[in-house]
């Protein structure tokens, strides 16, 4: 499977964690979950981030994509790439390709061990399909828009930015959201990883300087938007009423029938 349809295809598993609700087989614990969600209509005020905090991927993705005008930094990719090609000329491998998911893993390993991160699994993982869906919207978007000013494998897209690295920083960025508070070395952890990554796509000669330095870009902006906006469409879906009833409309799939439910603790 080319790049390109993997990330796509990654994209979009990540998205149905968000819009599909889970299967009948497990109608036990949807209900259950449910419930929960319910009764707990606004629990996660404290993840509105501050705008500010968009200034630094902001700024990557700004480098990045200066290098289509911005000849010195068109001449620092074309060294990077010199260098690594003059001390590493054979080097390849496809680490890269596990590297990106691992953040994401490790957020959901880490409540399997018993480490309970900011939010419990629905909120979780509704904010990981919703910084899969920003990203891919953002970043293939860009791919598209850029696709004949870029070298470029397929028709449709550029290699600009580098997806592997956006979703590596998509995952490190979830995981510091969810864990940095338990611990700062488990955020830091998530970062080298996607570094990794970003340094893999490079020395594989699949991307420059630019391209992965805004992929990071991307893929950090995208969660702290979902970050930003989940909470938001949370209380949309789900809040009090005004006699004190609590309400939410969800989304269902059952017997291949996607739709929408509408829920009441009285």
């Amino acid at each position: 499977m080319n790049i390109t349809r993997l990330f796509i295809a990654k994209t979009l598993l990540f998205a149905l964690f968000y819009f599909v609700s889970i299967p009948a087989n497990a109608q036990n614990l949807a209900d259950t979950a449910k419930r929960d969600y319910l009764t707990s209509p606004d629990t996660i005020k404290h993840l509105h981030n501050a705008a500010w905090k968009a200034i630094t991927p902001a700024a990557f993705i700004a480098i990045g994509a200066s290098s289509f005008v911005v000849k010195p930094v068109r001449n620092f990719d074309y060294y990077v790439r010199s260098e690594i090609k003059k001390s590493d000329p054979h080097f390849h491998t496809t680490a890269e390709s596990y590297f990106q998911f691992v953040p994401i893993v490790l957020v959901y390993g880490l409540n399997l061990a018993g480490v309970d991160g900011k939010n419990d699994f629905i909120d979780r993982t509704a904010i990981l399909g919703l910084s899969a869906g920003i990203l891919g919207i953002t970043g293939y978007g860009t791919k598209y828009l850029t696709r004949n000013s870029r070298p470029y494998k397929s028709r449709l897209w550029s290699t600009f930015p580098s997806g592997h690295t956006a979703t590596a920083f998509m995952g490190a960025e979830f995981l510091a959201e969810e864990y940095a508070d338990n611990s700062p070395a488990i955020a830091v952890a998530g970062y080298t990883i996607a570094a990794a990554t970003g340094v893999f796509r490079m020395y594989n000669r699949d991307h420059t300087f630019s391209e992965v330095i805004a992929g990071a870009g991307y893929g950090i902006l995208s969660t702290k938007a979902a970050y930003f906006l989940y909470p938001r469409i949370r209380n949309m879906l789900t809040h009090i009423s005004k006699d004190g009833k609590s309400v939410m409309v969800m989304p269902t799939y059952q017997e291949g029938v996607p739709g929408l439910a509408f829920a009441m603790v009285l």
